[in-house]
């Protein structure tokens, strides 16, 4: 994992821990592209002497090949989605070396976030065994999984704190003394807005006397990877009922059409009209500065990833002029 920041001990002892940990960031692999060099005999060399996956035809030619190809760093992590990562505990000591013990392992971790910059305790997943007894072999590991949904925008720093005691041996395996060591780690990184939402909602005349408001947005992927939305939502605030004006409103007579796919930098626009229903009281709320807003409800975004790792944003409550 990157961006480490800081090391510190909570004991005073200068000899090296038996235990180290090693932290890795869990994402799913991508697909390996391949440059085919065209076809020419001037060049002596085969067409396929380039492609990271030969195929027997000789005029395929696609960029993209079926090998999968492993996350080659730490990647960019963004708002709506799970940040996963897996803390391995690690026993430094040869196999050789039959003075001192390790047990008792136990991985605790915690995210500082900015809005609780003293840091959450975080639950992690892994073996079932009684860690107070769990005892490491030289070359052994521990190793727990932790999975933080990343709600919000900014700094975020993962502290992992490390504690295990070290048994000194005697003759015949026999337990000399023991002592509790203890050590924390701190990983820094930053969790940007995947996409960037930019709404307007204006009232619509109708002779029924009941409000109607239309609402759009515009969806603009600001990652470095194409998304394809699974579904765009409008949560309304009673007595609002609401209805879509995008791919998903197709009649009954004719299929749904396929979500948009958003590629780096590309925008997509969608609508929904907002309608009063009677025989409903509406919530006694305004924008909170006395003015004459409506509340109309919250947007709700849901998309995946190339390769189906899931994400959603939810927009706060969005307004407009009575």
């Amino acid at each position: 994992m990157a961006h480490q920041r800081a090391q510190s001990t909570q004991e005073g002892l200068k000899t090296p821990h038996t235990v180290s940990l090693k932290v890795l960031r869990l994402s799913r692999p991508s697909l390996a592209q391949q440059y085919p060099l065209p076809d020419s005999q001037d060049l002596g060399i085969s067409p396929k002497a380039s492609l990271a996956y030969p195929s027997e035809k000789a005029g395929d030619k696609f960029i993209i090949s079926p090998v999968l190809n492993l996350p080659e760093a730490f990647g960019s992590a963004y708002v709506g989605e799970t940040f996963s990562c897996t803390l391995c505990a690690n026993n430094e000591l040869e196999v050789a070396d039959t003075t001192r013990a390790v047990s008792g392992v136990r991985i605790q971790g915690d995210m500082q976030t900015p809005s609780t910059p003293s840091g959450a305790p975080l639950e992690l997943t892994g073996p079932e065994e009684d860690e107070k007894q769990a005892s490491l072999g030289p070359g052994e590991s521990l190793q727990k999984i932790l999975r933080f949904e990343l709600k919000e925008e900014g700094n975020h720093v993962l502290a992992v704190t490390v504690t295990y005691t070290e048994t000194t041996l005697a003759g015949e395996g026999k337990a000399a003394s023991g002592r509790v060591r203890t050590f924390r780690k701190l990983y820094q990184f930053v969790a940007q807005q995947l996409l960037s939402v930019r709404t307007k909602a204006g009232e619509v005349d109708d002779k029924s006397g009941m409000s109607m408001f239309l609402l759009e947005a515009q969806l603009e992927n600001t990652g470095e990877a194409a998304i394809s939305l699974e579904a765009v939502n409008v949560n309304p605030k009673p007595p609002f009922k609401c209805t879509s004006l995008n791919w998903d409103a197709a009649s009954s007579e004719a299929p749904p059409l396929n979500a948009p796919i958003l590629n780096p930098r590309d925008v997509t626009q969608v609508a929904f009209l907002l309608e009063q229903q009677g025989g409903i009281e509406e919530a006694d709320e305004t924008a909170g500065h006395g003015d004459s807003r409506r509340v109309l409800g919250q947007l709700a975004i849901q998309w995946r990833s190339a390769l189906g790792d899931r994400g959603s944003l939810q927009t706060g409550w969005l307004t407009s002029r009575r």
